[in-house]
């Protein structure tokens, strides 16, 4: 059964969530495939792929700290942001993300799958208005030191940083004009950069 494959494949990462969390994540995965169909949303095309983007943006919650609040920078199709909000249901959740198709699916499946802690900001994230984040995430969107300079209005010494990265990472943290406390946290083709705050 494909609502044991999902449970299965989260446990053997060591991913602890309620069945009522994973029971949401199937319903996303679902709702994501139907409109990847006409949306053209993500380059997760089946269930498995999906399922493969799901346990990518969740494996951090097996190393990070559960923020309160929590910015999303370019979520597109939902990944890491709107599958950490389905994780984490007491984390305020905001997403940013521009373009008009990925909002319409990101605010669709928020409102079919009852997510009350997240929001949708349809614009880039340096017009973002909010006092500073516990946690700001991101992944494939733009250099960490980029990321770092556009999100400064909504950050400040305490706020965190989850980015999820390729083989760059090492040049990109190197790049990066603060010292900060970081982990890199490998696995497969992933490197999770954990930036706990700046020095």
């Amino acid at each position: 059964m494909k609502s044991e494959e999902l449970k299965r494949r989260l446990a053997a990462e060591n991913i602890i969530l309620s069945h009522e969390i994973i029971m949401k994540l199937e319903r996303f995965a679902a709702l994501l495939h139907e409109w990847n169909q006409v949306h053209n949303l993500t380059g997760a095309k089946n269930i498995e792929a999906i399922y493969d983007n799901i346990i990518d943006s969740l494996y951090p919650l097996t190393f990070i700290e559960k923020p309160k609040t929590l910015l999303d920078v370019g979520t597109g199709a939902g990944f890491p942001g709107l599958v950490l909000a389905i994780a984490l249901p007491q984390t305020e959740v905001v997403l940013a993300e521009p373009l008009k198709k990925r909002v319409s699916f990101l605010k669709y499946a928020a409102i079919d799958l009852e997510l009350s802690n997240v929001s949708v900001e349809a614009k880039r994230v340096e017009k973002v208005e909010h006092v500073p984040f516990e946690l700001i995430s991101s992944r494939a969107v733009t250099n960490t030191r980029l990321l770092l300079e556009l999100t400064e209005n909504i950050s400040n010494e305490q706020t965190a940083y989850l980015f999820y990265k390729g083989s760059r990472v090492f040049d990109e943290v190197a790049d990066v004009q603060h010292q900060l406390d970081y982990d890199i946290v490998q696995k497969n083709q992933r490197n999770y950069l954990y930036i706990k705050g700046k020095v």
